[in-house]
């Protein structure tokens, strides 16, 4: 299951630099699947959806920081427990229900991400 940051974020950045993944992008910043990671050309979302790697996408949220769920592994086959979690200093940064996966699934993800 990926990390969310939940509305108690009080944007202090800790996070962010400790994924792995570079999933963690600071509120109204867009991502892409490319920024921090080896995956170049398609890449097939966690839905099904298709998208190029280096295409730019709309903030997840715009007050806070946020986790790409598609890019988040949990810190799987880089560390014991999700980094943000640990670093965070109002533990805003928990699983989120929406994305339930195995761990043979978060490092399913992390491969795909770091050919």
């Amino acid at each position: 299951m990926a990390i969310k940051i939940t509305d108690e974020c009080i944007n202090c950045g800790a996070c962010e630099p400790e994924c792995p993944n570079n999933a963690i992008y600071e509120g109204g910043v867009e991502w892409a699947i490319a920024d921090g990671t080896s995956v170049k050309g398609a890449y097939t979302l966690m839905d099904g959806t298709v998208m190029d790697a280096d295409q730019r996408n709309a903030p997840l949220s715009v007050d806070t920081y946020y986790i790409v769920p598609n890019k988040c592994t949990e810190c799987q086959g880089f560390h014991e427990e999700p980094q943000c979690a640990a670093v965070c200093p109002v533990d805003c940064c928990v699983p989120d229900e929406m994305y339930q996966e195995t761990v043979d699934e978060l490092l399913g993800k992390k491969a795909k991400l770091h050919i």
